[in-house]
């Protein structure tokens, strides 16, 4: 695998909590943007990352980074290290034992008016407004004993589907909250060993759950990789299907494979479930020698058609073009769609530009940065009023190599080769994390 310098360019960490009011824009921001832009990612307490290579990023101390806009204006950005059992043993030694001890870096949601700072595996955190940590979350007793970063909001009922995928006993349990958080479904998935399990799927009717290729070895631990996570050729690779209130786990097999990221999924012709996801053909693959690892391949958009009726499942390859972090209008979670918005990404190491892609035409749009800059995923914001599913903006943090600095860039996802219909400096730097989320001031 290529080594990677974690304390410089975009994935560099910083050393300090900050606030700057009154943000400098470029072109004009949009009157509709009221809310908060949250990025969530790993940034080490010291300030400086610890060894090379995405196992040595992933597990840092979550960090959450707010951009807050107001009737057309940017009006601050603040930062926060989320209050955890890690971060008072270097802060406030004498608090810890009160804190959570968890880990919460990867994504924020909100649901049931409480925004919830969410980790791989553990407890999440709720969150305050001004990204101050509150403590366990009050209205989702589901989270209590932990629950992974992808769970999915269906925007017309109001459930959130939820899943906690762990590398012991029971190795997956699957849960439905209600529009008010209640817990209406806690059930296990019965796997033989544990799986790494990033994401879900959904329909109207049904979820889906990946029990792929990349699997735990604790022996890779004592060979001083910092996590037990490998690429296992053995392993069946299979898509779990569940109906979405509980009942039967039906498994289809499939091609050996790993699929971070979903895009989305829907019911087709009554028997038939739709899958699109970002797969690797491998991921996390050992050397020879089992001291390193692969450089990854680059992720490509892939579709999975699930026929209920005859049990088979067919597998295309869509385009070839890398991409990552792929981001829909949520209010098409779990419904026929016809379009996505990702990173792409021209090599293993670089997450640059955004891309739209139609469905319909089977096309791509792209918004291109210059070699050196790096982005985040572009989050989509419906406009006020909107009437197709497309009418919004891409919000989407940019590390600007020449300043060392970042910029959110505002692009209409309609039109997103024309570039930023505004571009907000920031004067300081949002390091490369994992997920965001938009949060509006109401609703």
């Amino acid at each position: 695998m290529t080594t990677i310098d974690l304390n410089a360019g975009a994935l560099a960490p910083v050393a300090n909590e900050v606030e700057h009011l009154a943000l400098r824009v470029t072109g004009t921001l949009p009157d509709d943007l009221d809310g908060m832009l949250v990025r969530n990612g790993p940034n080490p307490l010291t300030g400086r990352f610890e060894g090379e290579g995405i196992l040595s990023w992933w597990p840092e101390a979550a960090m959450l980074h707010g951009v807050s806009f107001e009737s057309g204006a940017a009006i601050a950005y603040r930062n926060k290290w989320l209050r955890t059992q890690r971060w008072a043993r270097v802060h406030e030694p004498q608090s810890a034992s009160s804190l959570p001890d968890t880990n919460p870096n990867v994504n924020v949601i909100r649901h049931a008016d409480e925004t919830l700072a969410l980790a791989e595996g553990g407890l999440p955190l709720a969150i305050s407004p001004a990204l101050e940590t509150i403590g366990q979350p009050s209205r989702h007793p589901f989270a209590a004993t932990g629950m992974t970063a992808h769970p999915k909001i269906d925007q017309d009922t109001g459930e959130l589907v939820m899943f906690h995928a762990d590398w012991k006993p029971p190795f997956l349990r699957y849960g439905v909250a209600d529009a008010e958080g209640a817990t209406r479904v806690d059930i296990e998935i019965a796997l033989e060993r544990p799986s790494m399990i990033h994401d879900i799927a959904i329909t109207q009717t049904h979820s889906i759950v990946l029990d792929l290729n990349v699997g735990y070895d604790f022996s890779m631990l004592k060979r001083g990789h910092r996590m037990p996570l490998r690429w296992d050729e053995g392993r069946r690779a299979r898509l779990g299907v569940v109906p979405r209130h509980g009942g039967e786990v039906r498994w289809f097999d499939v091609s050996p494979c790993f699929i971070q990221h979903v895009v989305n999924a829907y019911d087709e012709a009554g028997t038939t479930i739709v899958l699109d996801a970002v797969r690797y053909p491998w991921f996390l693959r050992l050397t020879p020698s089992g001291d390193a690892f692969e450089e990854n391949p680059l992720g490509t958009l892939y579709r999975y058609r699930i026929d209920l009726a005859s049990g088979h499942v067919q597998e295309q390859t869509v385009d070839a073009l890398g991409i990552e972090l792929p981001r829909i209008n949520e209010r098409m979670t779990g419904r026929p769609y016809r379009y996505f918005y990702a990173v792409e990404q021209p090599s293993p190491v670089e997450m640059r530009g955004i891309v739209r892609y139609d469905w319909q035409s089977g096309s791509y749009e792209r918004y291109a940065l210059p070699p050196g800059d790096q982005n985040s995923e572009p989050i989509f914001v419906a406009r006020r009023g909107a009437q197709t599913e497309d009418d919004g903006w891409l919000l989407s943090c940019v590390y600007r190599q020449a300043t060392a600095t970042s910029d959110v860039v505002v692009l209409d996802a309609q039109d997103i080769a024309a570039g930023p219909v505004a571009t907000v400096h920031l004067p300081v730097r949002v390091p490369a994390g994992f997920h965001g989320q938009w949060l509006p001031s109401r609703g």
